[in-house]
């Protein structure tokens, strides 16, 4: 091979990359046995701050809910925990069925016509929702995005859109006294080169955006609606789906998926039958085999793997089998009834929370509209700050806002689950008190 190639050694191929990146001093420690890397590790990991259930009142796009037993107990059977993508649906019946379950809860949930797989987390689920758009719209290349979308949703988006004639175009961040998109912003970003509208609901910073009016607007100059969605707040809120959202996406951790330092995560995305055919990942459905028995198949597989290259509608290739299972599991324990307590409960613990939090001195709500388990507080000391005194206390506080916006310097970013009860948000109030 060498000599077919004309190099005299393997070395020879890599002269053209400098040396110091070709070979960097990695400066690795001496080899260890395993009981001493095992040592080692469990050193490292103290480091890590421990906190006890409910002492967590950070959200900001991954959050902390409890998760039955049952879910994990079952995603550890082998069938579920190593299946892979369902190339043979002869063999593969049970990983079908539970894509096909999984579906379906799914556009419920959203209250969308038809909901697929294989979307990593909320942030790639936006940006195929507006690559859907844009391919069902023709002749229009500008999105516009809100500012009350999640930032790193912001950031995602733009890097999926950098390698293509698009626009992307992001509304001014609404004051601190509303932390609303309006609808007059929503107009007048609106011109005919708009293939599609974003917005997030509940948004980033817990406010309820008001999809309909929107969803009005954006129609009304022949565009599309994106909205980015949560699906806990869904159990007690109308989905999108039903007030004229062409497309809804969703983060799915919130569904029986552990945190796990940021992933991996399952994104949702749900869609009317119309646009079916530009949607990324596969779809399972159901079908009859030659002896008139009901039988689970893939419908449609348009990544770029099974069908031409210049056809697929987008190159994403995950199966996410095991966090659509967990979603999937952890639906169909809880039930519409369970999800709406859960729901119930998040939406009773966060007011909770607001309320104790701003009879304290100088702390005061910023936004003034409804919020769901999610709500913005200016302080009277840097959040980064309190929260640094939190963790000495072992509660984890809020998001720094002003890492984000300059506007929101000052601001943090509360959020309370089910987990967060009454004596947990009295804990944080006693500790704010102290600080």
């Amino acid at each position: 091979m060498l000599a077919a190639v004309g190099v005299a050694s393997v070395e020879e191929l890599f002269t053209g990359i400098p040396e110091d990146i070709r070979r960097p001093d990695l400066h690795l420690p001496p080899a260890l046995t395993e009981m001493e890397a095992a040592a080692r590790l469990t050193e490292l990991a103290g480091k890590n701050l421990q906190i006890a259930p409910g002492n967590s009142f950070l959200g900001a796009g991954s959050y902390s809910h409890y998760v039955p037993a049952l879910v994990n107990q079952l995603l550890l059977r082998g069938e579920l925990f190593t299946a892979y993508t369902p190339y043979q649906p002869e063999v593969a019946q049970g990983t079908l069925q539970v894509i096909y379950e999984f579906q379906s809860m799914v556009a419920a949930l959203l209250g969308t016509e038809v909901a697929n797989a294989s979307l990593y987390d909320g942030a790639t689920a936006v940006a195929e929702a507006v690559l859907m758009a844009i391919a069902s719209v023709k002749k229009r290349e500008r999105i516009v995005v809100a500012g009350t979308v999640h930032p790193h949703y912001r950031e995602v988006l733009q890097t999926y859109v950098s390698g293509r004639h698009l626009e992307v175009t992001e509304l001014a961040l609404p004051e601190a006294t509303s932390l609303l998109t309006s609808v007059n912003s929503i107009k007048a970003g609106l011109s005919d080169d708009v293939a599609c509208v974003l917005i997030q609901y509940p948004n980033f910073y817990g406010g309820i955006e008001d999809v309909r009016a929107i969803a009005d607007a954006v129609h009304e100059a022949g565009a599309l609606l994106i909205v980015s969605t949560l699906p806990v707040p869904l159990g007690v809120l109308t989905p999108p789906g039903e007030m004229g959202a062409d497309f809804v996406t969703a983060e799915g951790q919130s569904l029986g998926v552990a945190q796990s330092f940021g992933g991996p995560y399952v994104g949702l995305l749900g869609t009317r039958k119309s646009f079916v055919r530009q949607m990324p990942g596969r779809l399972a459905g159901i079908a009859t085999d030659s002896e008139g028995k009901r039988g689970f198949v893939l419908t449609l597989q348009t990544r770029e793997q099974h069908i031409r290259r210049e056809k697929a509608t987008s190159n994403i290739c995950t199966n996410q089998g095991l966090m659509a299972t967990a979603a999937t599991i952890y639906m169909s324990a809880l039930g519409p009834q369970g999800f709406r307590e859960v729901a119930e409960r998040c939406y009773q613990n966060a007011h909770y929370l607001a309320d104790q939090i701003t009879a304290l001195p100088g702390y005061e709500r910023a936004g003034d509209g409804e919020f769901f388990h999610e709500f913005v507080v200016k302080t009277p000391i840097a959040p980064s700050e309190l929260n640094r005194k939190l963790a000495e206390r072992g509660i984890v506080g809020g998001l720094d806002l002003g890492r984000y916006e300059n506007a929101l310097e000052g601001h943090w970013l509360l959020c309370a689950t089910e987990l967060n009860d009454r004596a947990a948000i009295d804990r944080l109030i006693t500790a704010l008190r102290e600080i």
